[in-house]
């Protein structure tokens, strides 16, 4: 087993775990359709951050042409799985009791996760940079945009839908920046 194969083994786990979360609370909010109020902007949310995990899952194949793997390396790693999972986590409400309205809730929770996809992308320049040795201006300039999403996320709530358009767009364009 190398090295790569090993360190993605703890990495796979946590994005398995993000994925099954995101579906579960789907089915949830499914069964529960008389008692939740549906809105279109929680819904293109939480499909951007399965992209997103989708993504990390599949450029993760690619860091298996570095030879030499850090302790730091691992944990970043495994630092950015779990933001995901805690955006995955907070991207839904769960309708386990009372009537759920998504607009409202994304516009609540919706900050937690959008500071969770913060955090992850504060992982890609390190990864650029330092394990890929990537230049430094572009390494910080894609994930920069996705840092000023987040932030209007978690400071302008009430604009949730206009910022979760924007997110899908910029989720697609890091998607295909990445394939």
């Amino acid at each position: 087993m190398t090295q790569h194969e090993y360190i993605f083994i703890a990495v796979s786990i946590i994005l398995g775990l993000a994925i099954t979360r995101l579906l579960h609370t789907m089915a949830m909010i499914t069964r529960a359709y008389r008692r939740v109020i549906f809105h279109w902007s929680s819904v293109i949310w939480a499909f951007s951050i399965m992209l997103y995990i989708l993504q990390l899952w599949w450029v993760g194949w690619e860091l298996r042409v570095i030879e030499q793997w850090s302790f730091i390396d691992f944990i970043v790693l495994v630092f950015g799985s779990a933001a995901l999972y805690g955006a995955a986590e907070m991207a839904l409400t769960s309708p386990d009791e009372g009537n759920v309205n998504m607009l409202e809730n994304s516009q609540d929770l919706g900050r937690l996760s959008a500071l969770s996809m913060l955090l992850y992308f504060l992982v890609g320049p390190y990864v650029n940079i330092f394990m890929y040795n990537n230049a430094v201006f572009p390494s910080l300039a894609v994930p920069s945009i996705g840092i000023l999403l987040m932030a209007f996320v978690i400071f302008l709530p009430a604009r949730f839908g206009l910022w979760s358009v924007l997110f899908a767009l910029y989720s697609v364009c890091v998607l295909l920046l990445t394939i």
